[in-house]
């Protein structure tokens, strides 16, 4: 008896073409991030707004703190990894053609956050609202793109590897709850500017759409005919 070879099950419908996939995918939240850097570099409207905003939901207490600590690396990073070690295993495990390439894409796409995003903190050089000491590097928020990069990613390995609905549905909304904690507990214990965490949405969506294009594209090659590398028993 033979066992199949896991293939990584993205892709696996009729696609538009790549290019304008790509386009209608990453085009709304680069072109949000750039809005909003825009704005911020210029000390535009959307700033006004964003601190009179800022004013109506800080309240530092413990519970803020609390869920803006889910975007430590501390606390994220570990989940990335169990999760990158997981998905390893499983693919290979299962003789997956080139196993090794979600779990390295997924490791990829969470070394570029702070790439990204420590010369944009250089760059726009934004201070900090009245709740922190005064300092200046707030936007983009790390904290927001750690979360929204170490789980997003998280759930995207771990998905395919479920088989029930109920449960990938559960990841999913797992998924979206850390993140939103995080986000929010940033806001209100004034950590950051809503702007500053808007703007890591964007770039975290960014990161985590172009890997999932990437798995897709891996998928439909793999499919096309490329041999798994084993075929004996099982």
């Amino acid at each position: 008896m033979h066992t199949p070879p896991l293939h990584w099950p993205f892709g696996t419908h009729r696609a538009p073409p790549a290019k304008l996939c790509t386009m209608l995918l990453l085009g709304p939240p680069v072109l949000l991030f750039a809005l909003i850097t825009w704005q911020v570099v210029a000390d535009g409207p959307l700033v006004g707004l964003d601190e009179r905003l800022s004013r109506e939901l800080v309240h530092p207490d413990r519970a803020s703190e609390l869920l803006a600590d889910l975007g430590n690396a501390q606390v994220a990073l570990p989940v990335l990894v169990i999760a990158l070690a997981y998905a390893a295993w499983r693919g290979r495990a299962t003789g997956m053609d080139r196993w090794w390439l979600p779990p390295a894409a997924g490791a990829l796409a969470m070394v570029l956050v702070p790439a990204l995003v420590a010369p944009l903190k250089e760059w726009t050089d934004r201070p900090g609202t009245p709740a922190v000491p005064p300092a200046a590097g707030y936007y983009p928020s790390g904290h927001t793109a750690t979360a929204v990069v170490a789980y997003g990613v998280a759930t995207l390995l771990l998905l395919p590897l479920l088989r029930s609905p109920a449960v990938r549905r559960v990841l999913v909304a797992a998924c979206a709850v850390l993140v939103a904690g995080v986000s929010f507990g940033l806001v209100r214990r004034g950590y950051h500017w809503p702007l500053d965490v808007a703007a890591s949405w964007c770039l975290g969506a960014v990161l985590l759409i172009s890997l999932r294009l990437s798995l897709s594209r891996s998928s439909r090659r793999t499919s096309a005919g490329t041999p798994s590398r084993r075929t004996g028993p099982s």
